[in-house]
């Protein structure tokens, strides 16, 4: 097994997405996922590991070992795609073991290990079939078998759970992060889920236009973002954001958005010295605001309800705050009606102040 090191590495030209100036380093045994939008570089930089697509600048350690002028082959990694890529006229059993075979591994041992790999992703009926008569789910499956088989040092997946429906793709992350986790190998895991990196991965990089935005713990990621893209990106429904404006005025410090003002006083210090400039956002997530007829904290302002969102297990609801529609998540007694003017609250540690014009969060 090995972990994974980019230093300084850049894909400027000749790449549909390119990238800038990555640095990223995931620990051996690590799952690390990719998560970034369409078009964001992140297959790219996942190609690269690979040596599918050769680095302008910068450098690709897999363990200790420079791997910039090595072919796919010598990085030994595995690389399962979005679009399964099995051998069209080879059965399940086949697809399974050609990977050994090109090794030259002994036929017991390419039977024994055909069998468990195809034990534990639940393939041993099929053995037999061809892709062609797969569901996309068996399909999957069998990528993945394909991959994990001749046991690599690191695991490279692009999106392969994109082709499946809701109930499969639910079943088969589980699936993917226990068997990561059993055979305690590396893997790098591309994705624009983000429901898929929250809970999969031990470490997420947020990447947007080609650059890294953050790199760190779903938890962190989640509880502190550090820019408005990462703060609006992860999290559905997605963080609200607030226009306001900052009123200095006998030593106190407030957030003014036109329809309400929050007295930010104690963060005075730490805010005035961080933006450069008065305008600034306020974001507070759906699930930390609580609703009711009165303010029951720290900071709170009235909205009116515009719409009523039943989801069965909880409700959202959406208020018409001036020009903005700010979204609280509810419990699904919780009665509300549209037009009805209630309380948003939130505590001191449940929201964020952004910099309008740097887009970095200061609070």
């Amino acid at each position: 097994m090995a972990g994974v090191k980019l230093r300084k590495v850049s894909k400027k030209t000749g790449a549909l997405c390119p990238v800038f100036d990555i640095n990223l380093e995931v620990a051996d045994k690590e799952f690390v996922t990719l998560l970034a939008p369409s078009g964001s570089g992140k297959t790219t930089t996942l190609r690269m590991i690979a040596g599918l697509e050769v680095p302008d600048e910068g450098e690709i350690y897999i363990g200790d070992e420079l791997v910039n002028d090595l072919t796919p082959a010598e990085r030994d990694t595995a690389m399962v795609f979005q679009f399964y890529a099995l051998y069209p006229t080879l059965t399940v059993y086949d697809n399974l073991a050609f990977p050994l075979r090109t090794q030259k591994t002994p036929k017991d041992e390419v039977d024994k290990r055909v069998r468990e790999v195809a034990d534990i992703l639940g393939v041993g009926k099929i053995l037999h079939l061809k892709p062609e008569q797969l569901t996309p789910g068996e399909s999957q499956r069998v990528a993945i078998g394909r991959a994990i088989i001749r046991r690599p040092r690191v695991y490279l997946l692009d999106e392969p759970l994109t082709n499946l429906d809701a109930k499969l793709r639910a079943r088969m992350r589980a699936e993917l992060k226990r068997l990561q986790k059993e055979l305690g190998q590396t893997a790098i895991y591309v994705t624009h889920d983000q429901l898929e990196a929250m809970t999969m991965a031990d470490k997420i990089a947020v990447m947007n236009q080609g650059a890294l935005q953050k790199y760190d713990t779903p938890e962190n990621i989640y509880n502190h973002p550090n820019n408005l893209f990462v703060a609006g990106f992860i999290g559905s429904p997605s963080m609200n954001f607030l226009k306001c404006t900052l009123r200095e005025m006998d030593d106190k410090l407030s957030l003014d958005s036109g329809e309400f003002q929050l007295d930010v006083t104690e963060f005075r210090e730490i805010v005035l010295k961080e933006v450069e400039s008065k305008e600034v956002i306020l974001g507070i997530r759906p699930e930390h605001i609580s609703v009711g007829p009165s303010p029951s904290g720290t900071y709170a302002f009235q909205g009116e309800v515009y719409v009523v969102e039943p989801l069965g297990d909880q409700t959202i609801l959406d208020f018409k705050i001036g020009d903005n529609i700010v979204k609280a998540i509810v419990s699904p007694h919780f009665k509300a009606d549209v037009g009805d003017k209630l309380w948003l609250s939130f505590s001191k540690d449940r929201f964020h102040i952004i910099d309008k014009r740097t887009e970095k969060v200061v609070i």
